[in-house]
């Protein structure tokens, strides 16, 4: 097979699939070799960047998906008249940092953690495909587990969950007794500069 073809091949599964599509997958359905199809990838991208055309090709896990460069995408909403998503709640991010963190869990842990009822919201994330259910536990009463999707990789422009940030460690966070200490020795300075005067 011609690299040309191979190139064509690849990108017309992507294009047809519209959804993420496993490298894998895309090798069984092409016949090209898995360790060439990052090759092919990254040789579509060259092209679409040579050709400043809009789209480009982004590595979601193990996973690769064909899309539009955001800088367009105000236009495609204009063209599809759709209405901006709006902005995640602040429970709903904490909510999700909770599961992209500690993936995967159930909504009892979400809720041990939050100390509220969280089941609305999860539900609310499984409506937008930010979560998705990851089976049941081996437990009592057997609770549904959630994880994040591809779709949550995508919305907050990660390729993997390996990208997310480092969670401080208790060494670099400052404890209440910390801020205690801090406020009484600036109100002793104050007190001491007013002194002076």
């Amino acid at each position: 097979m011609r690299l040309n073809e191979e190139l064509s091949i690849v990108e017309s599964i992507l294009f047809a699939s519209g959804d993420p599509v496993e490298k894998s997958r895309l090798a069984q359905a092409s016949g090209i070799e898995e360790e060439t199809i990052e090759k092919i990838i990254n040789m579509l991208n060259d092209r679409y960047e040579e050709n400043e055309s809009a789209l480009m090709i982004i590595k979601l896990s193990d996973s690769y998906q064909l899309c539009v460069r955001e800088k367009f995408i105000d236009y495609i909403r204009a063209a599809m008249e759709t209405r901006k998503a709006a902005p995640l709640s602040p429970a709903a991010m904490e909510v999700l940092t909770i599961i992209a963190y500690n993936q995967p869990v159930t909504k009892g842990f979400v809720e041990h953690i939050r100390g509220t009822d969280s089941s609305s919201v999860v539900n609310s994330l499984v409506e937008k495909n930010l979560l998705e259910e990851a089976g049941r536990l081996d437990v009592p009463g057997r609770p549904i587990a959630y994880k994040t999707t591809a779709a949550f990789l995508r919305s907050f422009q990660l390729s993997s969950l390996d990208d997310l940030p480092a969670v401080p460690n208790g060494d670099s966070q400052v404890s209440f007794d910390e801020l205690l200490i801090k406020e009484n020795e600036a109100d002793i300075s104050d007190e001491a500069e007013g002194s002076k005067e």
